[in-house]
């Protein structure tokens, strides 16, 4: 996060990036970094950390991720006493309805 959106993040809603290929985070920040402040996390157990930590607005969450997955990360962030309220949008290149389903 940039020392402008610290300064000011308090005006400013706050996005966590979770997605290991650091090609797409970097897309995905350049798109919000200049209405949004935004966090990032290369994988699911980071991310859990930061979504702790700095309590987002939103995250946007890679469903296929080392160390734990999107999947298990938004379990975890949905029913958590201080995260339950965080909105999560979910990626993913799976087209299975199973795996709709699951997310």
């Amino acid at each position: 996060m940039s020392e402008e959106m610290e300064q000011g993040q308090e005006a400013v809603s706050r996005i966590l990036i979770v997605e290991d290929d650091a090609e797409v985070r970097e897309f995905l920040r350049f798109e919000l970094e200049e209405d949004y402040a935004v966090l990032e996390a290369e994988n699911g157990h980071a991310g859990l950390e930061l979504a702790l930590e700095h309590q987002p607005d939103l995250m946007v969450v890679d469903v296929m991720m080392p160390v734990m997955d999107g999947i298990e990360l938004c379990r975890r962030i949905k029913t958590g006493e201080e995260t339950s309220h965080i909105a999560v949008i979910m990626l993913t290149a799976r087209d299975e309805e199973r795996d709709q389903l699951e997310g």
